[in-house]
């Protein structure tokens, strides 16, 4: 059984939710249901499970009023079994893009004190006219103030590790070593070096994940990623619109080669020649709405807010689960990598591609710098203690020109220079080994 982060959000969720249902977004595959299932089974009395995909009669129970009462009637009505007791029963709504009244009705819920609602589905983060599956349905009135929105990623390094076995305390221990800056006993730190490649390689999609733990088996691995894979692309198959299948499906295709160049930034070019964001803008908007990439945006000047220095038409596009990236570069990749004999400049990009996870799973948003003389580039830039910080990446242990440069310049307080090594300090650059990546915040 893995160990979620996501379980301590539901249940503060359930301690403080006053009058607001729970909407679980995130990509296919990351353990939503599962997660909802558990949480249910062991902190609640009674549990009720509505799957509007598997069970679609069951959106006659919405089809009436939307008032609480009416439809915990027509639920004990139509479900057998089922028991509603006061302040111990949560009522999972899965699959909710399928029933339109049943998003709707979230808020009437969220305003009865004897049941908690959790929602889930997927591709949630899909806007209405993006998904082309005739089985979704038009919301006809979001419960605003009525429902508080949580993204579930695939395991960030730190469940990782929890699945392999090894403890909070191992973890504390390094946690303690990143804040003191101390050095890591050598052996100790090329241990977890290896582990984190063996996370890139694995990824963190549970049923990988899971499989992984017990079996040590990458041939495994790399089966049960190509599945997801091919369910994904089911998935712009069956939710993308007609015109738009081939180049949501193209631009997803094109970014392990994209990641690979020296220049990482995601041209619509490398997609189709002479192509522009007039024609596949909305193709990466799709994706990044579905949850299966995350966008880095470039800023030329900066400054907080990052998010108001932003270039909308200068990104660098990352896949969602660096496993599944390794994935699609297949094993001889993997290979190179778990054994240090991968070169080249998708070395670069696969390591770039794990930190954005780390970032992103900590609910950090990605954007990178390069100035418009083209002669500095940052790998990342987070907003920290009122000020921006520079975090490069490196796969090895290089010199850092752009990195130094930076802090010449900008005087940030602390700079972040992520290595395949051990943690040391010049100055305002803070050196930390690949895996501590998980501690920046």
């Amino acid at each position: 059984m893995l160990k979620r982060k996501m379980y301590q959000d539901l249940l503060d969720w359930r301690q403080n939710r006053g009058e607001e249902c729970l909407l679980i977004k995130g990509a296919r595959q990351t353990g939503k249901t599962y997660l909802v299932r558990r949480f249910g089974d062991q902190e609640y009395d009674s549990f009720i499970e509505i799957n509007f995909l598997e069970r679609p009669s069951h959106k006659e129970i919405f089809a009436g009023d939307l008032t609480a009462e009416e439809i915990l009637k027509q639920i004990t009505a139509r479900i057998p079994n089922v028991r509603i007791i006061p302040g111990k029963t949560l009522l999972f709504l899965d699959e909710i893009q399928r029933c339109s009244r049943a998003r709707t009705a979230m808020k009437f819920l969220a305003q009865n004190r004897n049941i908690d609602v959790i929602a889930s589905g997927s591709l949630l983060g899909l806007h209405y006219g993006q998904d082309a599956d005739e089985g979704v349905e038009e919301i006809e009135s979001i419960p605003v103030g009525y429902e508080r929105s949580l993204t579930m990623y695939s395991l960030d390094f730190e469940e990782f590790l929890w699945g392999l076995g090894y403890s909070d305390e191992a973890i504390l221990m390094l946690r303690d070593y990143f804040e003191k800056e101390e050095k890591v006993p050598p052996e100790l730190n090329d241990q977890y070096l290896n582990l984190f490649r063996e996370y890139m390689v694995v990824g963190g999609m549970p049923e990988v994940v899971a499989q992984y733990a017990v079996n040590k088996d990458f041939g495994q691995v790399q089966n049960i990623q190509e599945k997801i894979l091919s369910d994904y692309d089911d998935d712009i198959s069956n939710h993308a619109r007609i015109v738009e299948k081939p180049k949501v499906r193209n631009c997803y295709r094109t970014i392990p080669s994209q990641l690979a160049r020296e220049n990482k930034k995601f041209k619509y070019s490398a997609v189709e020649k002479k192509a522009t964001s007039r024609k596949y803008a909305d193709s990466i908007m799709w994706l990044v709405d579905a949850n299966s990439i995350n966008v880095s945006n470039n800023v030329h000047q900066p400054v907080i807010p990052l998010i108001g220095n932003r270039n909308d038409s200068e990104f660098k596009a990352y896949i969602n689960d660096t496993g599944l990236l390794m994935a699609m570069y297949g094993m001889e990749t993997k290979l190179a990598l778990l054994t240090g004999k991968l070169t080249g400049n998708a070395k670069g990009g696969i390591f770039e591609n794990a930190v954005s996870e780390c970032l992103i799973k900590k609910g950090i948003p990605l954007f990178y710098y390069k100035n418009k003389a083209n002669t500095q580039e940052i790998e990342f830039l987070i907003e920290r203690n009122g000020e921006v910080t520079p975090i490069e990446v490196k796969a090895g242990n290089a010199s850092t020109k752009s990195l130094n440069t930076f802090i010449e310049e900008k005087k940030p307080a602390i700079a972040y220079k992520i290595v395949d090594g051990n943690i040391g300090r010049s100055g305002t650059k803070l050196t930390i080994p690949h895996y501590m990546a998980m501690f920046v915040e």
